[in-house]
């Protein structure tokens, strides 16, 4: 007995994670005339909803966790309990054998309205709209797991899309519900949605497989840097047949959202790769930006 005792003590031990990792904030800047302990409490509610919540069946480990970031800013408070916010979100990926995090999604909700009394109880229930806050928390948490799962193994984050735009359409018929519908807006989570979900949108998606997996992920070896470099300007050229069919998405805004700045840096030095079609489809898909591709690769 002692040493079967002795022997369970010795091994190692594997703790099941959640999925996320989610650094909180509340701001409430230009709410004055409520306690702010109503905020913090709030925040403390959202960290704990977040980060304990299992969103998925999959087992991951502690060091296996999306780190996160979720912003929510509370514009107004209309009535006892009742808020107009935004939400800004974010998470960045680990690069292979590097201290580097690439930025996958960087969004701002703009109409992010709810209800909610102090000590509140957030949940969530597949299938199910328990409230406006938690629904819109719950779609971005399965938009992170699933862009982290496609950043991986392609085509790995369908299933999380599609719980994602469940999501949306539980929630279409709350009363608080601007996001969720296609008449408020382009930008929105109704589009964002149903871009993730779109076979439309196959070559993005494919995207943030190539761009990562077989991109980034190996550019920690100098031998490897060329072909690195020619798979991410061979993805994002890739992009032209989607603006094609969908232009001025919502999806491809958010890609260059996170990746405009990170594409100029990776180009900006070590082996040559020719960039003709990687910046002539720039120019089309991300205009915006037009300005910051215009010398790209030419300041060698």
């Amino acid at each position: 007995m002692y040493k079967l005792f002795f022997l369970l003590a010795c091994m190692p031990v594997f703790t099941q994670a959640q999925e996320l990792l989610s650094t909180v904030q509340v701001l409430s800047p230009n709410v004055q005339n409520t306690s702010k302990q109503i905020f913090t409490t709030m925040e403390t509610g959202l960290r704990e909803f977040i980060n304990t919540t299992q969103w998925t069946r999959e087992k991951y480990t502690q060091d296996e966790r999306i780190e996160c970031t979720f912003v929510l800013n509370i514009v107004e408070q209309v009535s006892v309990g009742q808020f107009k916010a935004t939400l800004q979100v974010q998470y960045s990926r680990p690069v292979f054998n590097s201290a580097y995090k690439s930025p996958i999604l960087n969004v701002i909700d703009k109409s992010v309205n709810f209800t909610y009394l102090e000590n509140d109880r957030l949940e969530f229930i597949e299938n199910t709209h328990v409230s406006n806050l938690t629904s819109v928390i719950a779609f971005y948490a399965h938009v992170i797991i699933g862009m982290d799962h496609d950043s991986f193994e392609n085509g790995s984050g369908e299933p999380y899309y599609v719980k994602a735009q469940n999501i949306v359409i539980n929630a279409q018929n709350d009363p608080l519900g601007a996001g969720w519908q296609n008449t408020s807006g382009n930008t929105n989570r109704f589009w964002l949605a149903d871009n993730l979900v779109s076979p439309a949108f196959k070559n993005l998606k494919d995207c943030y497989y190539i761009y990562h997996k077989e991109g980034l992920d190996q550019m920690y070896d100098a031998d490897q840097q060329l072909q690195a470099k020619s798979n991410i300007a061979k993805a994002i050229a890739n992009l032209r047949a989607v603006h094609q069919k969908r232009p001025n998405s919502y999806l491809m805004n958010v890609f260059f959202d996170a990746k405009s700045r990170e594409l100029v840096s990776i180009f900006e030095d070590g082996p040559d790769v020719d960039l003709t079609n990687m910046k002539t489809t720039l120019s089309l898909v991300d205009a915006n930006n037009a300005d910051l591709y215009r010398d790209l690769g030419n300041s060698k």
